[in-house]
Protein backbone atom coordinates (compact mmCIF):
# COMPACT_ATOMS: atom_id res chain seq x y z
CA UNK A 1 0.00 0.00 0.00
CA UNK A 2 3.22 2.27 1.07
CA UNK A 3 4.40 2.06 -2.70
CA UNK A 4 1.08 1.94 -4.44
CA UNK A 5 -0.44 5.30 -2.58
CA UNK A 6 -3.77 4.29 -3.32
CA UNK A 7 -5.82 7.53 -2.58
CA UNK A 8 -9.89 8.65 -2.06
CA UNK A 9 -11.40 9.27 -5.84
CA UNK A 10 -8.27 7.09 -8.02
CA UNK A 11 -8.55 4.18 -10.19
CA UNK A 12 -6.49 1.26 -9.73
CA UNK A 13 -5.79 -1.61 -11.19
CA UNK A 14 -5.04 -5.19 -9.34
CA UNK A 15 -3.82 -6.76 -12.47
CA UNK A 16 -4.09 -9.96 -10.10
CA UNK A 17 -6.98 -10.13 -8.03
CA UNK A 18 -6.24 -13.62 -7.00
CA UNK A 19 -8.01 -14.17 -3.75
CA UNK A 20 -8.97 -10.12 -3.47
CA UNK A 21 -6.59 -9.65 -0.97
CA UNK A 22 -4.85 -6.70 -2.22
CA UNK A 23 -8.36 -5.34 -4.08
CA UNK A 24 -9.49 -5.07 -0.59
CA UNK A 25 -7.07 -3.18 1.23
CA UNK A 26 -6.95 -0.84 -1.87
CA UNK A 27 -10.74 -0.32 -2.30
CA UNK A 28 -10.88 0.97 1.41
CA UNK A 29 -7.99 3.31 0.89
CA UNK A 30 -9.71 4.38 -2.41
CA UNK A 31 -12.97 5.48 -0.91
CA UNK A 32 -16.76 5.89 -2.24
CA UNK A 33 -15.17 8.04 -5.36
CA UNK A 34 -12.82 5.73 -6.13
CA UNK A 35 -12.48 2.52 -8.01
CA UNK A 36 -10.67 -0.23 -8.83
CA UNK A 37 -10.40 -2.15 -12.06
CA UNK A 38 -9.28 -5.83 -11.61
CA UNK A 39 -8.01 -8.97 -13.41
CA UNK A 40 -7.58 -12.47 -13.53
CA UNK A 41 -7.58 -15.05 -16.04
CA UNK A 42 -8.52 -17.94 -13.61
CA UNK A 43 -12.19 -18.01 -13.32
CA UNK A 44 -12.23 -19.83 -10.16
CA UNK A 45 -10.23 -16.70 -8.60
CA UNK A 46 -12.82 -14.61 -10.39
CA UNK A 47 -15.84 -16.11 -8.75
CA UNK A 48 -14.03 -15.57 -5.16
CA UNK A 49 -13.12 -12.65 -5.85
CA UNK A 50 -16.58 -11.40 -6.77
CA UNK A 51 -18.29 -12.43 -3.98
CA UNK A 52 -15.31 -11.02 -1.72
CA UNK A 53 -15.93 -7.62 -2.99
CA UNK A 54 -19.34 -7.63 -3.96
CA UNK A 55 -19.98 -4.95 -1.08
CA UNK A 56 -18.09 -2.67 -2.98
CA UNK A 57 -21.08 -2.84 -5.69
CA UNK A 58 -20.39 0.05 -8.71
CA UNK A 59 -16.86 0.65 -7.47
CA UNK A 60 -15.24 -2.48 -8.98
CA UNK A 61 -15.07 -3.80 -12.49
CA UNK A 62 -13.75 -7.38 -12.52
CA UNK A 63 -12.75 -8.90 -15.85
CA UNK A 64 -11.42 -12.13 -17.14
CA UNK A 65 -7.76 -11.24 -18.82
CA UNK A 66 -4.39 -11.61 -18.75
CA UNK A 67 -2.81 -8.49 -17.12
CA UNK A 68 -0.97 -7.78 -20.76
CA UNK A 69 -4.35 -7.59 -22.16
CA UNK A 70 -5.00 -4.60 -19.59
CA UNK A 71 -4.65 -1.69 -22.29
CA UNK A 72 -7.33 -3.23 -24.82
CA UNK A 73 -10.03 -3.51 -22.35
CA UNK A 74 -9.66 0.14 -20.85
CA UNK A 75 -9.85 1.14 -24.32
CA UNK A 76 -12.98 -1.08 -24.58
CA UNK A 77 -14.15 0.40 -21.09
CA UNK A 78 -13.58 3.94 -22.37
CA UNK A 79 -11.01 4.99 -19.83
CA UNK A 80 -7.75 6.36 -21.04
CA UNK A 81 -5.35 5.67 -17.91
CA UNK A 82 -5.71 5.08 -14.30
CA UNK A 83 -3.45 6.17 -11.15
CA UNK A 84 -2.10 2.92 -10.47
CA UNK A 85 -1.08 -0.77 -11.21
CA UNK A 86 -0.34 -3.95 -8.77
CA UNK A 87 1.10 -7.23 -10.22
CA UNK A 88 1.58 -10.07 -7.83
CA UNK A 89 3.15 -12.18 -9.89
CA UNK A 90 3.72 -16.07 -10.14
CA UNK A 91 1.41 -18.91 -8.97
CA UNK A 92 -1.29 -18.15 -6.56
CA UNK A 93 -1.34 -20.19 -2.83
CA UNK A 94 -4.73 -21.77 -3.59
CA UNK A 95 -4.14 -22.83 -7.11
CA UNK A 96 -0.38 -24.22 -5.41
CA UNK A 97 -2.30 -25.68 -2.64
CA UNK A 98 -5.13 -27.37 -5.47
CA UNK A 99 -3.65 -30.93 -6.54
CA UNK A 100 -6.45 -30.99 -9.35
CA UNK A 101 -4.41 -28.13 -11.29
CA UNK A 102 -1.37 -29.32 -10.75
CA UNK A 103 0.89 -27.15 -10.22
CA UNK A 104 2.55 -28.90 -7.33
CA UNK A 105 4.60 -31.61 -7.19
CA UNK A 106 4.25 -32.77 -3.71
CA UNK A 107 0.42 -32.98 -3.95
CA UNK A 108 -0.71 -35.94 -6.63
CA UNK A 109 -2.92 -34.47 -9.56
CA UNK A 110 -2.86 -34.62 -13.28
CA UNK A 111 0.25 -32.68 -14.48
CA UNK A 112 -2.03 -29.49 -16.09
CA UNK A 113 -0.66 -26.01 -14.63
CA UNK A 114 -2.99 -24.00 -16.80
CA UNK A 115 -4.51 -20.52 -15.07
CA UNK A 116 -6.47 -20.27 -17.01
CA UNK A 117 -8.10 -23.51 -17.80
CA UNK A 118 -9.60 -23.18 -21.31
CA UNK A 119 -5.86 -22.28 -22.75
CA UNK A 120 -4.99 -25.45 -25.13
CA UNK A 121 -1.39 -25.93 -23.56
CA UNK A 122 -1.41 -28.22 -20.31
CA UNK A 123 2.82 -29.45 -18.56
CA UNK A 124 1.37 -32.35 -19.91
CA UNK A 125 1.34 -31.78 -23.43
CA UNK A 126 5.27 -30.05 -22.90
CA UNK A 127 6.34 -33.25 -21.06
CA UNK A 128 5.14 -35.51 -23.82
CA UNK A 129 5.52 -34.09 -27.07
CA UNK A 130 8.08 -31.44 -26.81
CA UNK A 131 11.71 -32.61 -28.64
CA UNK A 132 14.18 -33.12 -25.77
CA UNK A 133 16.10 -30.24 -26.71
CA UNK A 134 13.39 -27.87 -26.70
CA UNK A 135 12.56 -29.17 -23.41
CA UNK A 136 16.02 -28.95 -21.57
CA UNK A 137 15.76 -24.85 -22.91
CA UNK A 138 12.18 -24.69 -21.06
CA UNK A 139 13.91 -25.98 -18.08
CA UNK A 140 17.37 -24.06 -18.64
CA UNK A 141 16.22 -20.45 -19.21
CA UNK A 142 13.13 -20.96 -17.69
CA UNK A 143 13.91 -22.83 -14.39
CA UNK A 144 17.78 -22.09 -14.31
CA UNK A 145 18.24 -25.58 -13.96
CA UNK A 146 22.07 -26.62 -13.69
CA UNK A 147 21.12 -30.45 -14.54
CA UNK A 148 18.61 -29.54 -17.46
CA UNK A 149 20.32 -31.71 -19.93
CA UNK A 150 20.33 -34.39 -17.56
CA UNK A 151 16.53 -34.59 -17.36
CA UNK A 152 15.26 -33.50 -20.36
CA UNK A 153 17.19 -36.37 -20.79
CA UNK A 154 15.55 -38.94 -18.51
CA UNK A 155 11.79 -37.39 -19.63
CA UNK A 156 12.58 -39.05 -22.74
CA UNK A 157 13.57 -41.89 -21.83
CA UNK A 158 10.75 -42.98 -19.90
CA UNK A 159 7.85 -40.88 -21.76
CA UNK A 160 9.20 -43.78 -24.58
CA UNK A 161 7.66 -46.36 -22.30
CA UNK A 162 4.43 -44.44 -21.26
CA UNK A 163 2.65 -41.40 -21.29
CA UNK A 164 3.64 -39.32 -18.12
CA UNK A 165 0.30 -37.86 -16.88
CA UNK A 166 0.91 -37.50 -13.09
CA UNK A 167 2.71 -34.47 -10.61
CA UNK A 168 4.19 -37.04 -8.56
CA UNK A 169 4.99 -39.32 -11.61
CA UNK A 170 7.13 -36.90 -13.13
CA UNK A 171 8.22 -35.24 -9.67
CA UNK A 172 9.83 -39.31 -8.77
CA UNK A 173 11.60 -38.85 -12.43
CA UNK A 174 13.49 -35.57 -11.68
CA UNK A 175 14.47 -37.32 -8.30
CA UNK A 176 16.07 -39.75 -10.56
CA UNK A 177 17.65 -37.95 -12.97
CA UNK A 178 19.53 -35.75 -10.55
CA UNK A 179 22.96 -36.80 -8.87
CA UNK A 180 22.17 -37.83 -5.17
CA UNK A 181 23.20 -34.36 -3.49
CA UNK A 182 21.44 -32.78 -5.38
CA UNK A 183 18.20 -34.58 -3.92
CA UNK A 184 18.61 -33.39 -0.20
CA UNK A 185 19.42 -29.63 -1.11
CA UNK A 186 18.08 -26.42 0.10
CA UNK A 187 15.24 -26.69 -1.94
CA UNK A 188 13.46 -29.86 -3.65
CA UNK A 189 14.82 -31.37 -6.48
CA UNK A 190 11.79 -31.19 -8.84
CA UNK A 191 11.32 -27.30 -7.98
CA UNK A 192 13.01 -25.50 -10.29
CA UNK A 193 11.68 -27.49 -13.27
CA UNK A 194 7.81 -27.71 -11.69
CA UNK A 195 8.32 -23.54 -12.15
CA UNK A 196 9.34 -23.91 -15.81
CA UNK A 197 6.82 -25.93 -17.33
CA UNK A 198 4.44 -23.30 -15.35
CA UNK A 199 5.74 -20.30 -16.67
CA UNK A 200 6.08 -22.13 -20.39
CA UNK A 201 2.71 -23.54 -20.16
CA UNK A 202 1.14 -19.66 -19.39
CA UNK A 203 3.88 -18.03 -21.18
CA UNK A 204 4.29 -15.94 -18.16
CA UNK A 205 7.56 -13.77 -19.24
CA UNK A 206 6.04 -12.67 -22.44
CA UNK A 207 2.89 -11.41 -21.10
CA UNK A 208 4.82 -9.55 -18.38
CA UNK A 209 7.26 -8.14 -21.02
CA UNK A 210 3.89 -6.95 -22.82
CA UNK A 211 2.87 -5.53 -19.96
CA UNK A 212 5.72 -3.44 -19.41
CA UNK A 213 5.97 -2.21 -22.88
CA UNK A 214 2.80 -0.97 -22.58
CA UNK A 215 2.47 0.76 -19.26
CA UNK A 216 3.52 4.37 -19.98
CA UNK A 217 1.26 4.68 -22.27
CA UNK A 218 -1.47 4.53 -19.70
CA UNK A 219 -0.16 5.10 -16.32
CA UNK A 220 -1.40 8.79 -15.59
CA UNK A 221 1.28 10.94 -14.51
CA UNK A 222 1.65 10.78 -11.28
CA UNK A 223 0.73 7.43 -11.48
CA UNK A 224 2.49 4.30 -10.27
CA UNK A 225 3.60 0.43 -11.55
CA UNK A 226 3.86 -1.67 -8.27
CA UNK A 227 5.51 -5.47 -9.43
CA UNK A 228 5.79 -8.23 -6.91
CA UNK A 229 7.67 -11.29 -8.40
CA UNK A 230 9.16 -14.28 -6.67
CA UNK A 231 11.48 -14.90 -9.87
CA UNK A 232 15.16 -14.24 -10.81
CA UNK A 233 14.04 -13.71 -14.60
CA UNK A 234 10.71 -12.17 -13.64
CA UNK A 235 12.45 -9.62 -11.51
CA UNK A 236 15.36 -8.97 -13.92
CA UNK A 237 12.79 -7.99 -16.38
CA UNK A 238 10.83 -5.34 -14.59
CA UNK A 239 14.15 -4.23 -13.34
CA UNK A 240 15.38 -3.66 -16.32
CA UNK A 241 12.33 -2.21 -17.92
CA UNK A 242 11.20 0.51 -15.25
CA UNK A 243 15.12 1.65 -15.40
CA UNK A 244 14.77 2.15 -19.39
CA UNK A 245 11.94 4.18 -18.77
CA UNK A 246 13.48 6.12 -16.01
CA UNK A 247 16.32 6.59 -18.88
CA UNK A 248 13.86 7.64 -21.30
CA UNK A 249 12.50 10.44 -18.87
CA UNK A 250 9.23 8.87 -18.11
CA UNK A 251 9.43 8.95 -14.81
CA UNK A 252 11.52 7.60 -11.70
CA UNK A 253 12.07 4.51 -10.16
CA UNK A 254 11.02 4.38 -6.57
CA UNK A 255 12.94 1.88 -5.29
CA UNK A 256 16.68 1.51 -6.10
CA UNK A 257 16.75 -1.94 -4.86
CA UNK A 258 13.94 -4.48 -4.41
CA UNK A 259 11.65 -4.41 -1.52
CA UNK A 260 11.54 -7.76 0.65
CA UNK A 261 9.57 -9.22 3.15
CA UNK A 262 11.17 -8.89 7.00
CA UNK A 263 12.85 -11.82 9.18
CA UNK A 264 8.87 -12.15 10.64
CA UNK A 265 6.94 -11.77 7.91
CA UNK A 266 8.94 -14.83 6.50
CA UNK A 267 8.46 -17.09 9.95
CA UNK A 268 4.34 -16.44 9.69
CA UNK A 269 4.11 -16.37 5.63
CA UNK A 270 6.88 -18.67 4.26
CA UNK A 271 6.31 -18.12 0.74
CA UNK A 272 6.85 -14.61 1.02
CA UNK A 273 10.66 -15.36 1.40
CA UNK A 274 11.33 -15.16 -2.14
CA UNK A 275 9.11 -12.00 -2.95
CA UNK A 276 10.77 -8.96 -4.24
CA UNK A 277 8.77 -5.24 -5.17
CA UNK A 278 9.57 -3.12 -7.37
CA UNK A 279 8.08 0.09 -7.87
CA UNK A 280 8.11 3.20 -10.33
CA UNK A 281 5.85 6.44 -10.67
CA UNK A 282 5.19 7.89 -13.88
CA UNK A 283 6.85 11.61 -15.02
CA UNK A 284 4.40 14.70 -14.34
CA UNK A 285 4.64 15.82 -17.53
CA UNK A 286 2.06 13.86 -20.19
CA UNK A 287 2.39 10.47 -21.59
CA UNK A 288 3.73 9.25 -24.38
Amino acid sequence: MEWLAPAPGKVIIDGTLGCAGHAALILEKLGPEGRLIGFDRDPSALEFSRKALQKYGDRVMILKSDFKNIPARLREAGIDGVDGVLLDLGVSSPQLDEAVRGFSFRLDGPLDMRMDPSSPLTAAEIVNRYPKKELENIIFEYGEERYARRIAEKIERERSKRRIERTVELAAILLEAVPSHYRHGRIHAATRTFQALRIAVNAELDSLQEFLDAVPAWLKPGGRAVVISFHSLEDRLVKQAFREMQKRGLGVVLTKKPVTASPAETVSNVRSRSAKLRAFERGKEGRP
